[in-house]
């Protein structure tokens, strides 16, 4: 019999909190509204919350319940999301069975989840598992929430919530971002032939970039994030840079890709005619994977199979907070509600049964620990 059998996730209380995340608009740096909401959320039901000043005006939520044995491992979720494509129409909805709304599968519904699984916990009225819960801020910019609770706090093991269609990803792509510059000539845009366009070597220089990443194959990823020209107006443009974002496979090595690339723009330079461009990398995250025989994997694997659930272990190709607590000598596991598809989406959703299963997977995983 399941430790959990006589103690049940409650759908209908679930729904409710997640509806009311939802509905409350947290882009990030603007979590105050959801900070204050969540943190009396849970002081209602009986939790001790820590608040870890993060800046000024915002900070993270912790909930540590068991000062006997410790935290050994830590539920992770962030509050913040993407801004909205419209602020008439960001909230919460629910249409067969799927529910949407700004930030549901990013990761709204995660954090639902692992705080209805703490809930759930202490009702038993026993020994609080050796289990945290941080809820954190600004992992869709600057990743400042994990920067302070790695600064601050230690545990080995992590769980962190992101959408991952409820597979569990051991591994964790790295993430490089890079800015490239261009430098034209400003001439007035009647008399283009005068001045040399910023923007147009940006493009020829793009397509070398692009060209040469679609040739390997490793499964390296990106995207062209950003592409700005300056100045604005009836001017040929003197300056354009492109933000592009790099995510590469766990066993990847980002310094060769920073030498193949280093490479390109090389040979750009002396192709494109007149060509003067920069490349720099303003942020790097190296990827990990944790090994197979890892504890808290095995364990997990046993509430996959008591659940019924298939166990297929897998990548997480995007950046999160993962990489910023495993820097910090922390070992996490993405694992959450939702597909990574539909984050960042005009119609972002997920399906409701899958939010119900991550509480159950986070209940009886915190039980088996």
């Amino acid at each position: 019999m399941s430790n959990a059998d006589s103690i049940k996730i409650q759908p209908d209380r679930l729904k409710k909190l997640l509806q009311d995340l939802v509905d409350i608009y947290s882009p990030s740096g603007k979590e105050e509204e959801i900070l204050a909401f969540t943190g009396n959320y849970l002081s209602c039901h009986g939790f001790t919350v820590v608040k870890q000043a993060v800046d000024e005006n915002r900070h993270n939520l912790l909930v540590l319940p068991n000062e006997k044995e410790g935290t050994r491992t830590c539920y992770v979720g962030h509050l913040d999301t993407v801004t909205a494509y419209d602020l008439d129409d960001y909230g919460f909805r629910e249409k067969g069975g799927e529910v949407y709304g700004l930030g549901t599968a990013d990761m709204k519904a995660g954090c639902a989840a692992m705080i209805e699984a703490f809930i759930v916990l202490a009702e038993r009225g026993r020994d609080f598992p050796s289990v945290g819960l941080a809820l954190v801020i600004d992992e869709e910019e600057d990743n400042s929430g994990a920067t302070a609770l790695a600064k601050k706090y230690w545990f080995p093991q992590v769980v962190i919530g992101e959408p991952t269609d409820l597979a569990p990803c051991p591994g964790h792509y790295a993430y490089v971002e890079v800015l490239l510059r261009t430098v034209g000539r400003r001439a007035h845009s009647a008399v283009p032939e005068a001045g040399q366009n910023a923007i147009e070597n940006m493009l020829k220089l793009l397509l070398r970039f692009t060209e040469h990443i679609s040739t390997r194959s490793d499964g390296l990823v990106y995207n062209i994030r950003d592409l700005s020209g300056y100045p604005s107006g009836f001017v040929v443009p003197d300056m354009c840079e492109a933000w592009l974002d790099l995510h590469l496979p766990p066993d990847g090595s980002i310094d060769r890709l920073k030498n193949e690339l280093r490479q390109v723009m090389k040979e750009a330079r002396r192709d494109i005619a007149g060509l003067d461009a920069t490349i720099n990398y303003e942020n790097t995250y190296p990827g990990y994977q944790i090994a197979p025989d890892d504890n808290l994997l095995k364990i997990l694997q046993g509430v996959y199979r008591r659940l019924s659930l298939p166990w297929a272990p897998q990548d997480f190709r995007s950046h999160s907070d993962g990489s910023i607590l495993r820097a910090a000598g922390m070992l996490p596991i993405i694992l959450g509600p939702g597909r990574l598809e539909a984050a960042h989406m005009p119609e972002e959703s997920v399906p409701f049964r899958q939010v119900v299963r991550a509480a159950e997977i986070y209940l009886n995983l915190a039980l088996s620990l």
